[in-house]
């Protein structure tokens, strides 16, 4: 594994990668596993943070990268025979570095591959509709959708909502401890109503809820849940505002789906997101 080669070319890419190797016992002890990627700040910036365990991998590489763009391929391979490759797409998005597990069934080889893994089926059906280019297909906006981090608004002018039915200021948040995006106007239809926490950022049905709290009396007042709404079916209009990135405007309504990161188990490696 040839470290000294990875970080030149997060370097190529226009950002640092530090190596930081915590003493063997605390994989021993804690059993954190073989690798991970988190994003970090100090003094100078942000920078890509690596935790390798030698023992545990076979290597970690840079299997493609893009100058230009500020993107790059990372492939880890793993000594455990029974463990798949694991692939994460890394780059500058906007204002900020980024670092995003890429779905294993993709088999994703470089990082416009990559790029369309992350796209849901229903914004490669938008595209295909359209009859958008490639090179169109990598914009933040463009006909067939617009994005905003790891949210697509696909336009749905056929779609008329009961104003009703509206909710103003809105936000979306893929869990727990995500940044929201807020969004001027809402419409959800459909869904399951489930109830949120950090232990269960994924949601709790009502009867598992309820078991939950039957199981756990004495904790029910430490940890806090939030009722929210999982599946649902969410459309979006006028702007879309986030710290991270710069506020879009949505004319008319837009089907609102998030990209398909979470699909991906190298997803466990990675440490912090927003």
């Amino acid at each position: 594994m040839d470290t000294d080669m990875l970080i030149k070319k997060f370097e190529r890419m226009g950002a640092r990668a530090k190596l930081n190797e915590p003493p063997r016992q605390r994989w021993s002890l804690t059993g954190s596993g073989p690798f991970s990627i988190d994003i970090n700040q100090d003094r100078k910036g942000e920078f890509f943070s690596l935790m390798l365990n030698p023992t545990m991998l076979n290597d970690c590489c840079v299997s493609d990268l893009r100058p230009r763009d500020r993107h790059l391929l990372l492939q880890v391979d793993f000594r455990n025979a029974g463990q798949e490759r694991q692939k994460f797409l890394c780059g500058h998005d906007e204002r900020h570095w980024f670092v995003a597990g890429v779905p294993e069934s993709a088999r994703a080889s470089n990082v416009k591959t990559a790029m369309e893994a992350l796209k849901p089926s229903s914004v490669k059906a938008s595209q295909a509709r359209v009859g958008l280019k490639a090179k169109d297909g990598r914009r933040r906006k463009n006909r067939a959708f617009v994005r905003q981090g790891e949210w697509f608004f696909i336009p749905r002018p056929d779609v008329q909502h009961d104003p009703k039915l509206v909710i103003r200021n809105e936000p979306l948040s893929r869990g727990i401890g995500s940044k929201p995006h807020m969004v001027e106007e809402v419409v959800r239809t459909g869904g399951e109503r489930v109830y949120v926490s950090y232990l269960h950022p994924a949601g709790l049905t009502e009867i598992e809820h309820k078991r939950w709290v039957a199981r756990n009396p004495d904790r029910v007042k430490r940890v806090r849940f939030n009722i929210m709404v999982r599946n649902a079916g969410v459309f979006a209009r006028g702007k879309v505002r986030h710290p991270d990135h710069k506020t879009i405007v949505l004319n008319g309504w837009h089907e609102v789906v998030m990209n398909t990161e979470h699909q991906a188990s190298a997803m466990r490696h990675v440490v912090f997101l927003d």
